[in-house]
């Protein structure tokens, strides 16, 4: 093959991977835009002054000397917000333990014992998936209030609970099944009790799963909203999803306080996301080989 045309066929080749590579980062920046855009909107209308949005909605840039905290001192001082963070904090912390401890056993127990009833057990963790929560919504209703259970923050804590629990068990289920048996043999020789060889032994080992199911499960029980606005009615108990749709609804409030409590819902999920994403992706995949 003649040097010119090897030269010119390399040559063409890396504009190729050029191009190829310039289109995927186009793709990539677009997506990023299109999903970030909302946010920064949301920031940005938060902390512009009431004045300068009803006068220039389109205008999506920010002068930062005119930029206040005014809408988040109101959201959280004035319309009570500071509690519907604890509420949430308190539903979302007792969730996460009790899914943790529930799937923790509950995984332990169908990966390494034997019982009538495992596989079934194994096999139908997800079925509830099955069961939209919107099919769910409207009987445990009517059976929360004939119980005289509605308007309480513990019913939620429940119904988080079932709504977590089978994707917790399925995780950390996955997860032992990839830890060597060996070493829960060498703990039951030792005198370990097989709850102390879950305590002592899987459960140190399974941090990264720990770390991803904890994380999923509380960015499900704090955004959560629909169980939270039929459930709950008195506005002290209210969650933060169930307080920002109370505050959209007072016509006399403006959009920009609604943006501000937005942002202070969003902004803890995101921090725990970014702080803790790396052990959420091991979570995930740590044993995809032989889960």
């Amino acid at each position: 093959m003649p040097c010119g045309t090897a030269q010119s066929r390399l040559t063409r080749e890396r504009l190729e991977r050029a191009a190829i590579g310039a289109l995927r980062i186009a793709g990539i920046l677009f997506f990023v835009v299109l999903a970030a855009f909302p946010f920064y909107w949301m920031i940005v209308s938060s902390l512009k002054p009431l004045e300068e949005i009803l006068m220039h909605p389109s205008n999506v840039g920010i002068d930062f000397q005119e930029m206040h905290l005014d809408a988040y001192r109101e959201v959280l001082f004035d319309q009570g917000f500071i509690r519907y963070i604890l509420n949430s904090a308190y539903v979302s912390s007792i969730t996460v333990v009790m899914s943790l401890f529930l799937a923790a056993v509950g995984g332990y127990a169908v990966t390494r014992l034997r019982f009538r009833g495992q596989a079934l057990m194994s096999w139908s963790i997800l079925i509830i998936y099955m069961f939209p929560a919107i099919v769910l919504v409207v009987p445990l209703y009517v059976a929360f209030s004939k119980m005289g259970l509605r308007d309480s923050v513990h019913v939620l804590i429940l119904v988080y609970l079932a709504q977590t629990l089978p994707v917790a068990l399925y995780m950390l289920r996955n997860y032992f099944r990839s830890l060597p048996l060996e070493i829960e043999y060498a703990g039951l020789t030792d005198g370990c009790t097989r709850f102390g060889v879950l305590w002592r032994i899987v459960l140190p080992l399974s941090a990264p799963a720990l770390a991803s199911v904890a994380l999923y499960t509380f960015m499900i029980a704090w955004n959560e909203f629909l169980f939270a606005f039929m459930f709950l009615d008195t506005p002290e108990k209210f969650t933060l999803s169930r307080g920002i749709v109370q505050l959209a609804g007072s016509v006399h409030l403006s959009k920009q306080l609604v943006m501000a409590a937005s942002v202070v819902v969003t902004v803890p999920i995101v921090l725990l996301f970014t702080v803790f994403e790396r052990h959420l992706v091991r979570g995930l995949t740590a044993g995809a080989m032989k889960g």
